[in-house]
């Protein structure tokens, strides 16, 4: 027996069917597409955002102090200015020129000379004098002409003096000191005898003496000639 197929179950006729339909809803869908209103999407209003808000930081207040300004010192008073009337006469000053004119004759007054004063120079002691005085004949070094010196001096007054005056004069026996003194100045002479004695007949002696000592080479100190003091103490001997 031959089976018979139902033409309603016949797939081949149905997928045509099927793609017809689906062409259309293609077609539909895409037109619909087409015409369908497209509307700009709206965002909603976020609000504000303060971005100052949390850059602010606390800053601190400093008062400013304004630098003191030196106090400007008044202007001087100005002058007052006497106005002269022309009609008041007015005592004009003459400068006179101080030039000389060469044929006018000029007052000098008279030079004064100015002496020079000599350089006061004090006495020096026997006993610390650089340059000791040279009594005539004394040669040799510094001592050797100290040395010198006192002899010939003691020699002198032993000489000169009256030995005879003390007993003369009824002295008491025994040694009598006589202590004597001069000077010798610049110049080489003795000047400014003195004498201590017992008796003023031997003083007087004693300074005529003393006197009669010849002039001798001054001595020096520092390379000048000064004065130089000298003192010689004597025994007298009486019987």
């Amino acid at each position: 027996m031959e089976i018979k197929k139902n033409p309603k179950s016949n797939l081949e006729n149905y997928s045509k069917i099927f793609m017809q339909i689906g062409l259309v809803l293609a077609l539909f869908v895409t037109y619909a597409a087409i015409e369908k209103k497209t509307y700009d999407k709206v965002i909603g209003d976020l609000g504000v955002v303060n971005m100052n808000a949390e850059m602010e930081e606390d800053i601190p207040i400093t008062e400013r102090v304004e630098p003191v300004k030196p106090k400007t010192p008044p202007p001087p008073t100005p002058e007052k200015i006497e106005v002269v009337e022309d009609e008041k006469e007015v005592e004009e000053t003459v400068i006179e020129s101080t030039e000389t004119d060469e044929t006018e004759a000029v007052e000098v007054e008279e030079i004064v000379e100015v002496a020079e004063v000599e350089e006061v120079v004090e006495d020096v002691s026997f006993m610390i004098i650089e340059d000791v005085p040279v009594f005539p004949g004394c040669k040799g070094n510094k001592q050797q002409l100290k040395d010198c010196f006192s002899k010939m001096v003691q020699k002198h007054f032993l000489r000169k003096f009256d030995a005879e005056l003390p007993n003369e004069l009824g002295l008491s026996p025994g040694r009598k000191r006589v202590s004597i003194m001069f000077k010798i100045d610049k110049s080489g002479n003795v000047v400014n005898v003195q004498a201590r004695a017992p008796h003023p007949k031997i003083k007087e002696e004693v300074l005529k003496v003393m006197k009669l000592l010849p002039k001798m080479k001054p001595g020096k100190q520092r390379g000048k000639p000064v004065g130089v003091k000298y003192s010689i103490p004597f025994t007298l001997l009486v019987e």
